[in-house]
């Protein structure tokens, strides 16, 4: 994917919106100085062209019950893989896929492959997590594993640079 070219009033847009998803068109117009027609043409194109992927309701995690953050660094096997010629990495893929717990997962460089990030209930459901899922992948090879004690700055607000 190319950068696309944002213009003031299109980088205005985004962080109101990134502040505030639930406003309507008319509150977002109004912030940004814009008639509402234009103003929804614009996210409409931001929506478009794929600036903005999607709007989402963000959940405190331990006031659903996920009291542990954790953030693990995986290492996968390089060669091999399944009968059926798949890489490590494609296998390791489709089984995220299906893990509740990690809800970010990064190709990294350096020692380890990937960083998990992992919301789990306790330190209970947390051995589960990895025996029963991580460990027992078979494309994992190494681990480690740190747990978040506070939350200094979590933010999903993007910088919003200038063009």
């Amino acid at each position: 994917m190319s950068k696309v070219e944002l213009d003031k009033i299109d980088r205005k847009i985004l962080e109101v919106l990134q502040s505030n998803g639930r406003l309507t068109n008319l509150e977002v117009a109004e912030r940004v100085n814009l008639s509402p027609s234009p103003c929804l043409r614009r996210i409409r194109r931001l929506e478009e062209i794929g600036v903005i992927r999607q709007y989402a309701a963000l959940l405190e995690p331990v006031r659903i019950g996920l009291g542990l953050l954790a953030y693990i660094n995986v290492r996968l096997e390089k060669h091999g893989g399944s009968p059926k010629g798949k890489a490590p990495l494609d296998l390791f893929r489709a089984a995220i896929a299906g893990w509740p717990e990690v809800v970010a997962c990064h190709a990294m460089t350096g020692e380890m492959d990937l960083l998990l990030k992992v919301y789990v209930e306790n330190m209970e459901h947390f051995a589960r997590f990895m025996q029963d899922q991580l460990l027992a992948h078979p494309s994992v090879i190494d681990v480690r594993s740190s747990f978040a004690l506070e939350s200094i700055k979590d933010t999903t607000a993007l910088p919003i640079a200038g063009n």
